[in-house]
């Protein structure tokens, strides 16, 4: 089976793309990613906090730097260590290392000032911008609206600076996601991420304190995005990436069938070694052959809400489930 396909606008030689993690912070990772048969690389997101490093501008644009002081003396550490400067040489020499497509990210919360710096992350050879936008309810006092309002002007005020394509990554927890991915789209998004994994608290009941819980995902996760996937296929003309509990060859094929145009993965990666890259490559490209499928876009959407389908992952499928087996 033709693996190729395309990805907001990005030649791709198959759907599979190493989302922004530690594997993707430093050239000898990113060269053997795309060895080993990546199709696409988001390289380790650059914090817009990076950008903005002034400790004083900080704190007033959040109350949280005032409480933890602590985070934006890392913050300033960390800036200097890997800044937009030693981003920008990141950029430059993937792209002279490889021969696939190199997508910067920015992890943001705010469209204050550092879009302007996107334009940067252009020029230095970026193919695509992936924007980790990651804005988490705490204040009862801002209504879900304002937060969709600052996703949408996120993505407008980036598109003023950039002509790459822009992809968003978002999060689960949204009262309506078809209606924010239509504005996200209407304010230029040419993919959307679906869905971003925040980093999980957990409880030590020895020592009582918060800590860390598994930062990697599991195959059970996959079903929520297989699910909005499905449902948001074509009802948006963006590209849909899915993302999370990707672990194997049948997680990627459902996915593709859903209506994924790509499928970007991370923690199996970091569970069974970059190498397994190749295994999900042959393993597609054999599923495809088992099927007498002859290329990628004979499956993507198959089974996607633009086929009519789409209510086996709706409400149908709960009364079922309820009417005959509770």
């Amino acid at each position: 089976m033709d693996l190729s396909t395309t990805y907001m606008g990005l030649e791709l030689k198959n759907p599979i793309i190493v989302s922004s993690s530690r594997l993707t912070s430093k050239i000898k990772k990113i060269k053997k990613c795309a060895k080993r048969g990546a199709g696409a690389i988001v390289l380790k997101s650059l914090f817009e906090e990076q950008l903005l490093s002034d400790p004083a501008k900080l704190m007033a644009q959040d109350d949280k730097y005032f409480w933890f002081p602590e985070a934006v003396d890392f913050l300033n550490s960390h800036a200097r260590e890997q800044g937009l400067a030693e981003y920008l040489s990141l950029i430059k020499e993937a792209k002279q290392e490889t021969d696939i497509p190199i997508i910067a990210s920015i992890n943001c919360t705010t469209p204050n000032e550092w879009p302007k710096f996107a334009a940067k992350l252009e020029e230095a050879g970026a193919d695509g911008l992936e924007l980790n936008i990651a804005i988490l309810p705490f204040d009862a006092g801002v209504s879900s609206l304002e937060i969709e309002d600052t996703y949408v002007e996120i993505v407008s005020e980036v598109k003023k600076y950039v002509s790459i394509p822009v992809g968003v990554k978002i999060g689960p927890f949204f009262t309506n996601t078809l209606g924010l991915v239509k504005r996200l789209e209407t304010a230029g998004a040419d993919a959307v991420v679906i869905f971003n994994r925040f980093h999980r608290p957990d409880i030590d009941l020895d020592n009582l304190k918060v800590v860390q819980g598994d930062i990697l995902s599991s195959p059970t996760e996959m079903t929520l995005s297989l699910r909005w996937v499905s449902i948001l296929s074509g009802k948006v003309s963006c590209d849909i990436a899915a993302n999370t509990g990707i672990h194997d060859v049948d997680s990627v094929v459902k996915q593709l069938l859903a209506g994924a145009a790509a499928i970007q993965i991370s923690s199996v990666l970091f569970k069974n070694g970059i190498k397994y890259l190749e295994s999900l490559v042959s393993g597609l490209e054999k599923w495809g052959a088992e099927h007498n499928y002859a290329a990628l876009n004979q499956i993507q959407g198959k089974l996607g809400g633009d086929e009519g389908k789409g209510a086996a992952f709706e409400r149908v499928q709960f009364m079922k489930k309820t009417l005959t087996d509770i």
